[in-house]
């Protein structure tokens, strides 16, 4: 998503940060100096929806207005990690490495019970 407060600003005459920033102090919506500087440069480190509606009756827009979409890059599917494997083949078989290993059972007069090891010296003391 691309931010466009700027650009939705200046359609209505509002050219100046802080003007924008008074008209939105005076709706209620107190914001700082610097989360100010961000929702005006275009990068805004996060943006609340009750700003959003705030920021949206100020200049009297829709959220379509200041949140245009953009293109997503879909990434490629990653190659297979066995040269020369093509999906659903019956070339490439599982490799016992590639399996989960079993949990193994605890059985016996210990099973669920910790018991401490011998005492360990320090020092020659023990």
């Amino acid at each position: 998503m691309k931010w466009n407060l700027r650009l939705a600003a200046a359609n209505r005459g509002i050219w100046k940060a802080s003007e924008l920033q008074r008209l939105l102090a005076d709706r209620g919506m107190v914001i700082s100096a610097g989360k100010m500087s961000g929702l005006w440069s275009g990068q805004p480190n996060t943006v609340r929806l009750d700003e959003l509606d705030v920021i949206c009756a100020v200049l009297g827009c829709d959220v379509g207005e200041l949140l245009l979409p953009e293109p997503v890059a879909v990434p490629e599917p990653a190659a297979s990690h066995c040269p020369g494997a093509v999906a659903g083949s019956s070339r490439y078989r599982a490799q016992a490495s590639d399996r989960p290993v079993p949990a193994t059972p605890v059985t016996g007069r210990s099973a669920g019970r910790w018991r401490p090891g011998p005492p360990r010296l320090r020092g020659g003391v023990p």
